[in-house]
């Protein structure tokens, strides 16, 4: 069927084949060591899905490594940067965005998690703020929701207006807040899609988004890849989502809250949502986050370090036999757990492939594209 191959059994040779899709929730992890090869496990598994099965695969990519393969793939590049001549609208909203009869609840949580960002703070939105900004939601919405065509819409500057036309101190409060990405020298979302998403396999390179505009655009790529699951739920199809640097999205509130919503979310809707992470500490820092780990039946541990280790003997449950393939281990070994079953497992990719060039963020070693 749509098995795909993970590597070899370390103890026995025999070749790993499984199907995710099959398991009772899908999610997965990819944890370990800069250098122990995560990046290349998710490249590998990303091959496997685009030869093996066909679903969609997309890719949050912090630190663009994922472009050669893709390119390779004839996949689609989106890169998102404040020079950059392709946008993506925050407030991109599909009919089908939602379980319930109006998508716009949804989409409301969304825009106070994008405002929350925005305003920075330690104690988050208050609730006048809250109210005036989902009252503007309604208010942007009102055109699209009764004539959905590309021109009605709304963007960031509509919102923006739609605050300041309530003529109240909290309204008039997060409306500057979001006059720097309105009108101001960070204004690259303020703007209409222009990206037409056709391809089976695309890649969101968010490297030179900056500091300040990196957390909103990791949001704003996660909000797109929930709208793209909705739609091909629709049409029956699976979609797949790799996010690279994982940490990163789990250090603010509103993103790590959002992924605990995919991680808890996407299984029913068709999404198979992998994260790819460093920071084992950072899955357990809230009893929010920990549901990411307790939501994932596919683990693929890689080099630990010796702290992570003890922490992830005691969460998995993992023999002391069984650490031994995570100490100080080559890059691509380690540990697969795949609901209750665990296997060590090899996975080396020669380097003298053509394979290998394209997948490797090793200096000097990979291709040009």
């Amino acid at each position: 069927g749509e098995a795909m191959y993970y590597g070899v059994n370390a103890k026995t040779g025999n070749m790993i084949m499984l199907d995710r899709k099959r398991a009772r929730c899908p999610n997965g992890l990819k944890l370990g060591t800069p250098g122990s090869g995560k990046s290349m496990s998710c490249k590998s598994e990303i091959l496997s899905v685009f030869l093996c099965t066909p679903d969609d695969v997309y890719v949050c990519d912090p630190e663009a490594e994922y472009y050669p393969l893709v390119k390779r793939l004839h996949g689609q590049v989106v890169k998102l940067s404040p020079t950059s001549k392709s946008y993506v609208n925050p407030l991109d909203i599909n009919l089908n965005y939602s379980e319930d009869e109006s998508p716009l609840a949804l989409k409301s949580d969304f825009v106070l998690s994008f405002c929350e960002l925005v305003m920075g703070g330690k104690n988050g939105l208050d609730a006048i703020e809250k109210t005036v900004i989902d009252r503007a939601v309604q208010v942007i919405y009102r055109p699209y929701l009764a004539d959905p065509k590309p021109e009605n819409m709304p963007i960031l500057s509509d919102l923006h207006k739609a605050l300041l036309d309530q003529n109240i101190p909290e309204a008039d409060r997060v409306a500057q807040a979001l006059d720097l990405y309105v009108n101001g020298s960070l204004n690259v979302f303020n703007h209409r899609t222009n990206v037409d998403i056709e391809s089976r396999i695309v890649a969101f390179d968010i490297k030179e988004l900056g500091k300040q505009l990196k957390k909103i655009g990791m949001l704003i790529v996660q909000d797109q890849i929930w709208g793209r699951v909705t739609q091909n739920r629709s049409q029956g199809k699976a979609t797949w989502f790799f996010c690279d640097e994982f940490h990163l999205l789990l250090r603010e509130e509103q993103t790590a809250a959002f992924s605990c919503e995919i991680w808890k979310r996407f299984r029913k809707w068709g999404g198979i949502p992998t994260g790819a992470t460093q920071n084992v500490k950072d899955l357990l820092l809230s009893p929010e986050i920990e549901n990411i780990l307790e939501n994932s039946d596919f683990i693929c541990l890689l080099n630990q370090a010796s702290g992570d280790r003890h922490i992830l003997a005691e969460r998995l449950n993992l023999s002391p036999q069984q650490l031994r393939y995570v100490e100080n281990s080559e890059p691509g070994e380690g540990l697969l757990i795949y609901e209750n079953v665990v296997l060590p497992f090899k996975n080396p990719i020669p380097k003298h492939t053509q394979l290998y060039q394209i997948m490797t963020t090793r200096l000097g070693e990979g291709a040009t594209v």
